[in-house]
């Protein structure tokens, strides 16, 4: 089979590559295709990078005038940015290009002569030089990229630009902003000026102002959706750090920010953090349920804390459900209760104390149900549990993201900032733990006082 008469008969689909199609072929007409290619084709297709890039690397279409990569680490972000830096050298001829690195070293070891740098992904017939006084790279169409340090945002006072590359802005610090808005000033060479900025996230003023840039396109990453990486490296980087804050952030690519007034921080759930096999035998068991208001309401939280033997508390478990029909969620809590031998359920009853008994009953669950009302506010029940997470009382076994996103969402006063409209499994953990807190406090079995 002849390259040119197989690509002949090549009709794609829309979106679809050359790869694909070679992808979809017969692993022996594959391997025959492949084996036929002339020599130059082989590399031509090799060095077609956006038939190998995966979604989040692509150039988004429309007129942005910023493109921000928001994704976790080894997600791609450089290799996007210097392919697309590249590609843009060569359909401008004579461009100015600004690079801007956190600062000089990060841009040089990282934009510029990394392994996924300028130079590494040039063309087999291309020559890029690197003129390291100048802090200038030439490409063969005569365009020419700089680079900057933000940290000498002076630098960038003056200088005019078609395009701009902004590498991990998350690290700028000292001149950040101000090296930002000199750039900014700056993109205003040719028709479409353009900058793209990648970075791994963190809640940091710089990146809400980018993000606030009118017409900005964001692309999101994990760093699992690179199918290049080593499979184990993923998985162990997802064992290891999974649910957490930093690989949120880091793998996940995350904007995790705190909450103005927020009872909990991400800082303080992350300082309570133990490994799941870490807490021993429990002491009591005790399951906070706040059912939801209607049938096809808001989650039903299910959340399971414990008394440890050192005294601690422990959540040990989010098993809440999404939006289930009462038999639904009474069989969750039912099914908890049995995992962990619990002693006893909190249920939030503003709807009924009666109902949410009398729906756990059909399910079997004949553990004692104390019900309990919300009619004091969630700052008055939330405020000393917090208070026992800032000294060191409460753990949690384990990583709960939805859990620990709307504790953070939980604010002084009785404010919710979190996400979704309400929070079910925040409030079904502050009624367990404060089940168990209260039962410390008196010696007796575990309660909660029925307001």
């Amino acid at each position: 089979m002849q390259l040119a008469r197989w690509l002949e008969r090549l009709a794609l689909c829309e979106g679809e590559t050359i790869l694909d199609r070679l992808l979809a072929l017969a692993p022996e007409d594959r391997g025959r295709v492949l084996r036929e290619i002339p020599r130059k084709y082989a590399q031509e297709l090799d060095e077609r990078w956006y038939q190998w890039a995966h979604a989040g690397q692509r150039e988004p279409p429309g007129d942005w005038p910023v493109w921000l990569i928001r994704a976790g680490r080894g997600f791609g972000k450089t290799r996007a940015g210097s392919e697309w830096i590249s590609e843009m050298a060569r359909r401008m001829p004579g461009a100015r290009i600004a690079l801007v690195a956190a600062n000089e070293n990060d841009g040089m070891r990282v934009m510029i002569e990394g392994p996924s740098g300028l130079l590494a992904v040039a063309r087999a017939d291309e020559a890029p030089q690197w003129r390291y006084r100048l802090r200038e790279l030439h490409f063969d169409s005569g365009a020419v990229a700089t680079l900057y340090s933000a940290g000498a945002p002076e630098n960038l006072r003056g200088p005019e630009h078609n395009l701009a590359w902004c590498d991990e802005l998350a690290k700028w610090k000292k001149g950040g902003e101000a090296a930002w808005d000199n750039l900014m000033l700056g993109m205003r060479l040719g028709e479409k000026p353009r900058v793209l900025v990648t970075t791994t996230p963190r809640p940091v003023p710089m990146m809400m102002k980018v993000a606030a840039v009118p017409g900005c396109i964001t692309s999101l990453g994990r760093t699992a959706e690179n199918p290049h990486l080593p499979p184990n490296f993923v998985t162990h980087m997802i064992a290891q750090y999974g649910g957490t804050r930093l690989g949120r952030q880091e793998l996940d690519g995350e904007m995790l920010e705190d909450v103005e007034g927020a009872l909990w921080t991400r800082g303080l759930v992350e300082r309570c953090r133990v490994g799941a096999d870490d807490i021993g035998k429990p002491v009591r068991v005790i399951i906070g349920v706040d059912p939801p208001a209607t049938s096809t309401g808001d989650a039903c939280g299910i959340v399971v804390a414990v008394l440890l033997r050192d005294h601690r508390l422990a959540v040990v478990e989010d098993a809440s459900i999404e939006n289930p029909p009462p038999g639904v969620w009474a069989q969750a809590v039912a099914s908890a209760a049995a995992r962990w031998g619990a002693d006893r359920i909190v249920a939030e009853s503003n709807m009924g104390g009666d109902m949410v008994e009398n729906t756990l009953r059909q399910a079997d669950c004949t553990l004692p149900v104390v019900p309990v009302r919300a009619s004091v506010g969630k700052a008055r029940r939330a405020e000393p549990v917090a208070l026992a997470y800032e000294r060191g009382r409460v753990i949690h076994a384990g990583s709960f993201a939805a859990l620990e996103d709307q504790l953070c969402g939980l604010q002084v006063g009785g404010g919710y900032a979190g996400p979704g409209r309400s929070p079910d499994r925040a409030d079904a953990c502050v009624w367990a733990l404060a089940a168990l807190l209260d039962g410390m406090k008196t010696g007796r079995e575990p309660g909660v006082r029925v307001v």
